[in-house]
């Protein structure tokens, strides 16, 4: 798992979570039919392209006339960069101050608080 920081914007995330979710390289027609709805200019997704190619989140291979790109980092990784961050700059890098604000938050319903009981069970035994 990467220990290195993504600093992928709101909208940029929204062409790796297509990426991700292609599962293969994807040019970008594909990826313009993906985020019609957003109503995205060609040119403005082939700049947020272009950044998270230069961010090191994404490769782009030429085949013929097409560029195809590629993630290099997995959803779960880009996940867990950006938990760690947050932890690290909101709660002094406490996982357990980051834990009580969830709870003191009531933001856990009581089927969460069991599952995160049952994990924590889990690595105990």
């Amino acid at each position: 798992m990467t220990s290195k920081s993504y600093n992928i914007g709101e909208a940029e995330l929204e062409i790796m979570k297509v990426l991700w979710t292609a599962g293969n390289p994807v040019n970008t027609q594909y990826i313009s039919k993906a985020v019609a709805e957003k109503g995205w200019k060609r040119t403005t997704i082939s700049t947020f392209l272009t950044r998270l190619v230069q961010k090191g989140a994404l490769s782009c291979e030429k085949q013929g006339k097409f560029y195809y790109y590629t993630p290099l980092i997995s959803q779960s990784e880009y996940r867990m960069s950006q938990t760690k961050h947050l932890i690290k700059d909101l709660y002094n890098g406490s996982i357990k101050e980051f834990a009580v604000s969830l709870f003191e938050e009531e933001k856990l319903s009581a089927s969460d608080i069991q599952e995160l009981k049952a994990i924590f069970e889990e690595k105990e035994g």
